[in-house]
């Protein structure tokens, strides 16, 4: 850890104290206290050799260049300040970031006290209208990993990938990988309504969105962490993951929906395309999930209710898509 200090911050910086900081599948993370009263959050990424997904490489540089970004075009957005990205052929890769204040809203949920998440919720969802602002220029992700010039073109890309993981490690899908392939081109029609690359930060689970109470015992958000899995393409992606394992299309008064509401610069419809790209989205959340489990040292054995839980939700998406007209279009 001392050696980390001194590689990002000089040999004149020591530490006087550290932790880890548990939740995450990923990198390694530690919370660091310097001389001087300075906390920072050091991130290490997995070694060069391990192996990964085809969406994880490079997923330390990418935060790096997310948190830039972010600083950059949307400032107003609570991101850990980035304070340096190192490289070095023993230490490996790593980021060194600004420690935010509070709690994740899963460490609230989990705590005995009885706090009202709503408003944090709702800033939460403000924060990602103003992510939303941001425009690439390509669809995917960045660096060498899934893209393309279309968000069709991307998003395939992002599917093929996956199915190309689920091989190479052995996972066993709740359906054959031709059902999956094919939705794409099946919903061409609704994916082409997606005409400018959007900034998403995509990760927006509980244990990603940080929240402390104000005085009058109301939690309000105080930082989004995680960005690595930043990509560009439909906003609608972005309301997937805030609640997770339900579906936003159903709960249009949720703190998180209004909040981003309020704050989006084109409105909210759950027209008939919106409605498919939704569940498409959440078919390529739920098959992540399931890919990445061998890699997370999670099996059908030692976690047999995620994976039931996983393929449930998988064959649902996949038999509502199948019932669903291919060629609806907004307002179709």
């Amino acid at each position: 850890m001392r050696r980390y200090v001194e590689a990002s911050f000089g040999a004149g910086h020591s530490m006087v104290d550290c932790a880890p900081i548990t939740g995450g599948g990923f990198a390694t993370v530690w919370r660091v206290a310097l001389d001087g009263g300075r906390e920072v959050v050091l991130k290490v990424a997995p070694p060069a050799d391990a192996p990964l997904l085809r969406y994880e490489r490079g997923l330390c540089g990418a935060e790096a260049r997310y948190f830039r970004l972010v600083a950059a075009h949307a400032p107003q957005v609570p991101v850990p300040p980035l304070l340096h990205h190192g490289n070095d052929p023993e230490l490996g890769e790593w980021l060194f970031t600004g420690l935010l204040p509070g709690r994740s809203l899963r460490e609230w949920s989990e705590s005995a006290q009885r706090l009202d998440d709503g408003p944090a919720r709702y800033d939460f969802g403000a924060a990602i209208a103003a992510l939303h602002r941001v425009t690439g220029d390509r669809y995917g992700y960045d660096g060498p990993r899934a893209s393309g010039a279309t968000w069709r073109e991307a998003f395939t890309a992002m599917l093929d990938g996956l199915l190309a993981d689920a091989a190479d490690w052995d996972v066993r899908l709740p359906t054959s990988p031709g059902r999956i392939r094919e939705l794409p081109e099946r919903y061409a029609s609704v994916l082409d309504e997606v005409r400018r690359p959007t900034l998403l930060h995509f990760d927006g689970w509980d244990g990603n969105v940080l929240a402390e109470p104000e005085t009058d015992g109301n939690l309000r958000l105080r930082g989004i962490v995680d960005g690595e899995r930043f990509l560009f393409g439909d906003p609608l992606m972005d309301l997937v993951s805030p609640l997770i394992y339900r579906r936003v299309e159903d709960e249009p008064e949720s703190p998180f929906l209004r909040g981003y509401r309020a704050a989006a610069t084109d409105p909210v419809a759950f027209d008939e395309a919106a409605l498919r790209r939704l569940s498409l989205y959440r078919l390529h959340l739920y098959l992540l999930m399931t890919v990445e489990m061998p890699s997370r040292g999670i099996t059908r054995e030692n976690r047999p209710d995620r994976f039931e839980r996983l393929a449930d939700l998988l064959d649902h998406e996949l038999t509502e898509l199948r019932r669903a007209t291919p060629s609806a279009r907004a307002g179709g």
